[in-house]
């Protein structure tokens, strides 16, 4: 049997640091995209605006989890700071991405699949960071 495996691609920013933030993820399942969203945030800056497209996305995979049943959920983010945070990697001295550290294990838990978080060029985030300029456009 086939491994079902969903990805998702998400982003954050700023425009300025800080400044006015938005997110956004796009979720794919068997090269399909199957949801896309977005969140302005206010004033914030890039690294919390790209907890929050993490934990944007895994509220999503909250509500619609039992219909996808994927075996494996694979992140990709173009941050390479929060990716290597979340995987434990680097330590965080913030206390504002502690708690949005704190939080996304919290939800993490709560799924029953396997989670990955991996970090790739922007080049290759394109969609997520398309759909986040367009919420920052918009405000």
């Amino acid at each position: 049997m086939e491994e079902t495996v969903l990805t998702i691609h998400t982003d954050g920013g700023s425009r300025r640091n800080p400044g006015p933030a938005a997110c956004a993820y796009v979720a794919e399942l068997g090269g399909k995209v199957i949801a896309k969203g977005s969140k302005f945030l206010g004033t914030a800056t890039n690294n919390v605006a790209e907890y929050n497209g993490v934990l944007l996305a895994l509220n999503w995979l909250l509500k619609i989890e039992e219909s996808i049943k994927a075996d494996k959920i694979i992140f990709y983010l173009d941050s390479e700071l929060v990716v290597k945070q979340i995987n434990g990697i680097y330590k965080i001295k913030k206390s504002e991405l502690i708690a949005l550290n704190i939080e996304i294990k919290r939800l993490i838990e709560k799924i029953n699949s396997e989670i990955f978080f991996n970090n790739i060029p922007r080049e290759q985030n394109k969609t997520a960071d398309f759909l986040l300029n367009n919420e920052l456009d918009l405000h």
